[in-house]
């Protein structure tokens, strides 16, 4: 089977198509042949050996998933060869997603909502699952709250909006001009602009802020909680500091390493199904076109997902 190979840490041009040998299922396991995998931001990171997550090269990335199931464990019932799925199988351990072949445990699967292209699926699980656990497992988030969703035109931020306006909360959104009228379809209630306004000059009294920007988004987002009110980042997770200042403050610090999530997927698939969530995806790109995929997010400002076919 082709997959996309890096033998060292290195730029996009690390990423080599080559031949591998495809994967067997073991126990509990499915084979699924690929159709799309999508591309999230912490990829290029561990490509670039700024965080070995799987460890030394050679590997392959790559963890979003959509595609049919091929061969089932004798010791499966949840699948058929034939059905169509999709996930984000062993987070944060190694999955091996730029291939045309990937094995996984079959309750790290659901069924692909028909409603759904492959590669809009693929774009769904590691930023929807993050988005959901963040807002519904950690937040609570309940309807009439107010959520300020930092990078709200990203690959989670897009999802977050949804899965926040579908548990009926007023949504504010920072992103730039270029995304506000995609935004406002998706239905957020408040946009600022953050090259133009600064959110702290502008927010205030919101019971959840979902941060996953960095670079001292967390600890600037204090302010604009309400007491008790709760912050919750993927990105500082093991600050020690956050934590102080929250209670200092008079709200909740939550970090979070999102895990894959059979209960999370299937919620997510039903919002999907009632209409009430789609990812987004900006652009899709042969598997072969791996490092101009890489190329695009490490430039910043990707509306929604990039996505690999293959």
């Amino acid at each position: 089977m082709r997959a996309i190979v890096q033998r060292s840490f290195g730029g996009p041009q690390v990423l080599q198509v080559a031949e591998a040998i495809r994967p067997v299922p073991g126990a509990t396991e499915v084979l699924v042949r690929v159709h799309a995998v999508s591309i999230n931001p912490v990829e290029p990171i561990i490509r670039s050996g700024a965080f070995p997550l799987i460890g030394q090269p050679p590997f392959t990335l790559g963890w979003d998933l959509s595609g049919v199931v091929e061969e089932v464990d004798p010791g499966v019932n949840r699948f058929r060869v034939g059905d169509e799925v999709y996930g984000m199988p062993y987070f944060p351990k190694a999955a091996g997603g730029y291939a045309e072949y990937v094995v996984a445990p079959s309750r790290q699967l659901v069924r692909k909502p028909s409603g759904l292209t492959h590669a809009e699926a693929a774009a769904l699980p590691l930023a929807g699952l993050t988005a959901w656990q963040m807002l519904v497992d950690i937040a609570e988030l309940q309807a009439g709250q107010r959520v300020l969703v930092h990078g709200a035109g990203g690959g989670v931020g897009h999802l977050a909006v949804q899965i926040a306006k579908a548990r009926g909360a007023y949504v504010i959104g920072t992103a730039s001009a270029g995304k506000h009228e995609f935004l406002r379809g998706l239905g957020v209630d408040k946009l600022i602009d953050y090259r133009t306004a600064d959110f702290v000059d502008v927010v205030r009294d919101v019971d959840v802020v979902l941060e996953t920007i960095g670079g001292g988004t967390a600890e600037r987002s204090l302010s604009t909680l309400r007491k008790g009110g709760i912050l919750v980042t993927a990105v500082d997770k093991a600050s020690t500091a956050l934590p102080k200042l929250a209670a200092a403050a008079g709200v909740r610090f939550a970090g979070i390493s999102v895990e894959p999530d059979v209960v999370g997927l299937e919620a997510l698939t039903q919002l999907v199904e009632s209409g009430k969530l789609h990812p987004y995806v900006q652009q899709t790109l042969p598997l072969e076109n791996a490092a101009k995929a890489h190329e695009l997010v490490e430039q910043g400002n990707v509306q929604g997902k990039i996505v690999l076919t293959a």
